[in-house]
């Protein structure tokens, strides 16, 4: 598949979506560009607070209806968007691998694909889900929040927002969406899929814009009964702060520095091709990726060459091309910001094992970056420490299993993490790891399981029906 190709299904200027319909902005727009060429491929309105402020009074409006609308009818809707996504797959995955760079490859199977899957898994659980409780002499019930206002953000475009409104429309909210400014336009898709598959305007609005005006305001808005957030642990304090002032629910899926302890006993091929893909996925741009790998000493030098041969299969470039497994970076910022994390990896004495600074051979344009593994890595560096959302692991070795488990607790994050072992064995030390998810021996991501992280990684969970029930408020009728 050529650029040509695809740029003959990038679209015109995007606008918002507010009760029902298209809705320009007030004259300034801000570009969409394609990482890996440099050129504009779309824009959307620079939002306001006040499209916030209409946004949520449609959302208002439309509550009554909506959340009175049989749960069967609801089910129906949520499925039928998810199979309006389905059919725009090929126009999704194309979009996304123009505006933020994700190889199409992988743009087609999961950026595309994981939306699809997710909106489908909400649909079947709805109708087994216990909406209704006796406890004693109390019927407890679960009923809809009210106004949902989700932010979401640039790595995974669609399925951040799919996530959220899927089980939020399921429960009988209403939304305001305020998509990433950086990879805006499969938002657009979404709510003419969703207009199509029969959900009443107003139920599900979108404005574009930048966080600090749209977000704050969403964040802010009184008419907002929850925040859902998706984005770094930074700008998810910030979230917080400001939707304190309203007392309203905040669920916040924030940052990650995950580790896959490798333990003696672990078949180290699988380790190595596993551990690889999970930290190097969409360009290391995953909260999720294992970015620490814990390795016993004795073994390193066996695993980095592993790793290094292994890092051979991750051809970088071209995002179009169906060969290639790293595409740019989100944007030249995240390039500059990436490499700055690499340089302070050799500054801060950590052993080069491949990669390092500077442009990509061949590739003097484009918000490329050379995947690099750093070993001899010190627990408490820079590397080690903080998020870097990019083509980096870092190698750690320990000496004991005690301190292996220590290292792998040992930051602000807890999102996910790998435990590679005698079967037994690793689940021993999968349950003593911090962290909100943990993958044993190639054990699948599995999107009816509860995805969300501890202490700074956020707070509340998605998918499966503890994303469902992030969207409801519980009520105790005494009888």
């Amino acid at each position: 598949m050529t650029r040509k190709q695809m740029s003959a299904s990038l679209p015109g200027p995007t606008v918002h979506w507010i009760d029902g319909l298209e809705v320009g902005g007030q004259g300034e727009t801000i570009d969409v560009v394609n990482p890996a060429t440099g050129h504009v491929v779309g824009a959307v309105p620079a939002g306001t607070a006040e499209d916030v402020d209409q946004a949520v009074r449609a959302a208002q409006a439309a509550f009554p209806t909506w959340s009175a609308t049989p749960l069967a009818d609801r089910i129906a809707v949520v499925q039928a968007i998810s199979d309006g996504l389905k059919a725009r797959a090929t126009d999704i995955a194309e979009l996304i691998t123009a505006e933020m760079g994700a190889p199409i490859g992988f743009s087609k199977a999961v950026q595309a694909g994981l939306p699809i899957a997710s909106s489908a898994s909400f649909a079947g659980l709805a109708a087994g889900f216990p909406w209704e409780e006796e406890i004693g002499n109390s019927l407890v019930v679960k009923e809809p929040i009210g106004v949902v206002g989700a932010i979401t953000p640039w790595n995974y475009p669609l399925h951040q927002i799919v996530a959220k409104v899927a089980p939020a429309l399921l429960a009988g909210n209403t939304v305001v969406v305020k998509p990433t400014e950086i990879a805006p336009l499969t938002a657009s898709i979404l709510a003419q899929v969703a207009a199509e598959a029969g959900l009443p305007a107003g139920a599900f609005n979108i404005v574009h814009g930048t966080g600090p005006v749209v977000g704050e305001a969403i964040a802010a808005h009184p008419g907002v009964d929850m925040v859902s957030f998706t984005g770094s642990t930074l700008a998810g304090k910030r979230v917080s702060a400001v939707a304190a002032d309203t007392v309203k629910r905040v669920a916040l899926e924030l940052g990650g520095k995950s580790a896959n302890v490798v333990l003696d006993s672990a078949d180290l091929q699988k380790a190595v091709a596993t551990g690889l893909d999970a930290a190097w996925q969409n360009g290391g741009q995953t909260c999720s990726a294992w970015t620490r790998m814990l390795v016993p000493a004795a073994k390193q030098d066996e695993i980095v060459e592993m790793l290094v041969a292994a890092a051979a299969e991750y051809t970088v470039g071209d995002p179009t091309d169906e060969a290639i497994r790293i595409g740019p970076m989100s944007s030249e910022t995240q390039r500059r910001r990436v490499t700055g994390y690499i340089e302070a990896g050799v500054s801060g004495g950590a052993r080069l094992a491949l990669g390092g600074p500077g442009r990509v051979d061949g590739l003097r344009d484009g918000a490329y970056v050379r995947p690099t593994i750093f070993a001899d890595v010190v627990p408490d560096s820079v590397v080690a420490q903080e998020e870097i959302f990019g083509p980096v692991l870092s190698v750690i070795p320990y000496s004991t299993e005690e301190q292996a488990v220590e290292i792998a607790n040992d930051t602000v994050y807890g999102l996910s993490g790998a435990v590679f072992g005698e079967q037994d064995h690793a689940m021993a030390v999968a349950r003593r790891l911090r962290t909100g998810q943990v993958h044993v021996n190639e054990g699948p991501f599995n999107v009816q399981a509860p995805f969300g992280g501890y202490k700074q990684s956020g707070n509340g969970r998605e998918l499966g029906r503890y994303g469902l029930e992030e969207f409801l408020e519980t009520k105790a009728i005494q009888r």
